[in-house]
């Protein structure tokens, strides 16, 4: 009997832990939007949006172009056009800012995108 109940505790400790280890895999955090970061990463000099909520709502756009599969090349190019720059390297930080801090979940589709890309 000893040995019954011995094998049942064994067997109910694996099954806890197994529970517990899929749970965790269930509970497993996803990705999410910081706001804040993305704040402060684009409150530089060259964007100039009046306030938060219009930069918030400038680089939800871009996650939402991005979401539709729109190219890399054309989102950068609307961007710097936005911003009246012909630099690259502007329009592609603040893609950059806003999939990473936004919209992480489309950090995939945007790499996807940009595959090849070659600044001109």
């Amino acid at each position: 009997m000893k040995t019954l109940v011995g094998v049942l505790r064994v067997m109910s400790l694996g099954a806890v832990t197994g529970l517990v280890s899929a749970t965790a895999v269930v509970a497993a955090p996803t990705a999410s939007a910081d706001v804040v970061a993305y704040l402060v990463n684009v409150h530089v000099p060259g964007y100039n949006f009046p306030n938060a909520e219009a930069a918030i709502g400038y680089g939800q756009t871009i996650c939402d172009r991005v979401a539709a599969k729109m190219s890399y090349a054309e989102l950068v190019n609307q961007v710097k056009a936005d911003f009246h720059t012909t630099d690259y390297y502007q329009g592609g930080y603040l893609i950059n800012q806003a999939v990473n801090e936004l919209c992480p979940a489309q950090i995939w589709q945007l790499r996807q995108s940009a595959a090849g890309y070659i600044p001109t």
